[in-house]
C-alpha cells in the first residue's frame, strides 16, 4: 500500500473530494487519502480514468481502510458542479474535505494567446475551483465545517510562457485568502499548496518539442532535482489533517526553493551527493508512481 508518513487511520471516516483525481498529483493524493482511511470521491471529466484509479485503490486494499467512489463532472459547468456536490452529500451526508486539484494549461507566449484560449485556462484553473469550493461550502461545510486545499503553482516571479495559468493561479491564491476569512465563522479552513517543478504525468501532455526545456528545468532548482507527486500529496494531507487546525489562508510551497533564485547568484544546483542527505532526499511514498515519459526520451 501507499507508504504515507502519516499515522494509519488519520482520516478514518472523512469524506474527501479530489478533483482531477484521474491522474498526476490528484491520483497520488487520492491513493494516500484512501490509505489513511478517508472515503475518497474522485472527480474528473473522463470517467474511464476515474474508474482506473478507483480500481487501483481497491486493488491496493484502500477499500478495506477507506473507500472510493467517483463522479464525472466538468468543474467549469456550474450546474454540473452543483448537481455533483448534491449527489455526494446525498450519498454520504457531508463533505469533510476538498482537494481542488483539477487544472490545465498549455505553453505559449502572451501575444499568441487568443481570448478563447485565455478564458479556457481561467475557467479551468480559477472559476472551476471557485465553483467546487462554493458548492462544498453551501451544501455541507457551512453547517458542518471542513477543510479545503487549493492546488496552485509556482507563480512567484511570474510564469513566462504560461501567462494565462499564472494569472489564474494568482487569482486562486487571493481566493484562498478571502475564503479563509469569510468562511472561518463556519469552522472551515482554506489553504493552498503550490507545487514547483514536479515530475508528474501532466508533463507528458506537453508537445514533444517542449521536452528539452522540461528536462533542463531541474538545473534552476537549488535542491537540484524535480519534486515528486508523493511530496506534494504529503503537503495536501497535512493541511487536511487535525495538525493544521490553526492554519488557514496560507500557501504551502513545495518547490525546493526555486522562487528564491536570483540572477547573479551563480550556480544554484546542489551536488548530486548532497541530494542523498536525509533532510532533502526525495520521498518515495507512492508505490504506483511512474517517471514521466519525457524524462526517458532524448
Amino acid at each position: 500500500m501507499y507508504r504515507s508518513v502519516f499515522v494509519s487511520g488519520l482520516l478514518a471516516g472523512k469524506v474527501i473530494l479530489v478533483t482531477g483525481g484521474g491522474s498526476g498529483i490528484g491520483r497520488c493524493a487520492a491513493h494516500e487519502l484512501a490509505a489513511l482511511g478517508a472515503h475518497v470521491v474522485l472527480i474528473g471529466r473522463k470517467l474511464d480514468k476515474l474508474q482506473t484509479v478507483a480500481g487501483e485503490i481497491v486493488a491496493d486494499g484502500g477499500a478495506h481502510v477507506g473507500h472510493v467512489s467517483f463522479h464525472a463532472c466538468d468543474i467549469r459547468d456550474e450546474e454540473r458542479v452543483r448537481g455533483t456536490v448534491a449527489a455526494i452529500v446525498a450519498a454520504h451526508g457531508r463533505i469533510d474535505g476538498l482537494v481542488n486539484n483539477a487544472g490545465g494549461q498549455y505553453i505559449t507566449a502572451l501575444e499568441a494567446i487568443s481570448a478563447k484560449g485565455w478564458q479556457a485556462v481561467i475557467d479551468t484553473n480559477l472559476t472551476g475551483g471557485f465553483l467546487m469550493a462554493r458548492e462544498c461550502y453551501l451544501q455541507s461545510m457551512q453547517a458542518h465545517g471542513g477543510a479545503i486545499v487549493n492546488i496552485v503553482a509556482d507563480i512567484w516571479g511570474s510564469m513566462p510562457g504560461m501567462g494565462h495559468s499564472g494569472a489564474a493561479r494568482a487569482g486562486m491564491v487571493s481566493f484562498t485568502e478571502t475564503a479563509a476569512l469569510e468562511w472561518a465563522r463556519s469552522g472551515v479552513r482554506v489553504n493552498a499548496v503550490a507545487p514547483g517543478y514536479i515530475a508528474s504525468s501532466g508533463m507528458d501532455h506537453y508537445p514533444p518539442e517542449a521536452g528539452p526545456m522540461l528536462r533542463e528545468m531541474a538545473e534552476t532548482v537549488p535542491a537540484g532535482r524535480f519534486g515528486n507527486e508523493a511530496e506534494t500529496s504529503a503537503a495536501i494531507v497535512f493541511l487536511l489533517s487535525p495538525a493544521a487546525s490553526f492554519i488557514s489562508g496560507s500557501v504551502l510551497r513545495v518547490d525546493g526553493a526555486r522562487p528564491q533564485v536570483r540572477m547573479g547568484w551563480g550556480a544554484v544546483q546542489a551536488p548530486v551527493d548532497v541530494q542523498q542527505r536525509d533532510a532533502v532526499k526525495a520521498f518515495d511514498g507512492f508505490h504506483r508512481y511512474q517517471t514521466p515519459k519525457v524524462f526517458s526520451s532524448s
